[in-house]
């Protein structure tokens, strides 16, 4: 059972980004569920043992602890949930040249949910030590795409990924499920 602390729901703040196709990046379009950034969603000094324990608790699979890679890539298998433990970073979604590109700063304590299909890189270590809990969906293992030609038929299948069952953070309520919600009454 995870003993990690939350911001409460009411309290959260927010981000949710929709960020349309370019350049052969499939970003949101393909199956219409944003970039989602928990901005101060668990304490700073959360260690990354917390997160992983936390995490699976909500059927995710814990795979790695990292920074973020410098090259814009993107995932056609499965959705990625990042979960900051140490230090600060600007990120960069949607690809370089996209004109409704996304980048935001991101610290310790912030989470970040990737959906298939969405260029991501990390654009600068701020401080020096931005580390990330890198998850998946249970049973999901994850590929790398570029947005490069030939990679086609991995764009096409980034709109058939199962969206999340559970919040990755929240459990039974969040955002990704209000989402759901939202896009089941279309």
């Amino acid at each position: 059972m995870s003993t990690l602390t939350l911001t409460p729901l009411g309290a959260l703040y927010l981000s949710a980004h929709y960020i349309p196709s370019h350049a052969r990046l499939p970003n949101t379009t393909a199956h219409n569920h944003p970039l989602l950034i928990y901005h101060s969603c668990f304490p700073s000094s959360t260690p990354p043992s917390a997160l992983d324990a936390h995490l699976a608790s909500n059927s995710l699979t814990p795979q790695w602890r990292y920074t973020m890679y410098t090259t814009t890539h993107y995932h056609s298998t499965t959705h990625e949930v990042l979960c900051v433990f140490s230090g600060r970073a600007r990120l960069l979604f949607g690809g370089e040249a996209n004109p409704a590109k996304v980048e935001k700063e991101v610290a310790a304590g912030d989470a970040i949910v990737v959906p298939a299909g969405v260029g991501h890189r990390l654009l600068e270590d701020l401080e020096g030590g931005f580390q990330m809990v890198g998850a998946y969906p249970e049973g999901c293992s994850w590929d790398m795409c570029y947005g490069k030609a030939g990679e086609e038929d991995k764009a096409k299948a980034v709109a058939r990924v199962e969206w999340f069952k559970r919040d990755p953070l929240y459990g039974d309520d969040g955002p990704v499920l209000w989402e759901r919600k939202r896009l089941e009454e279309l």
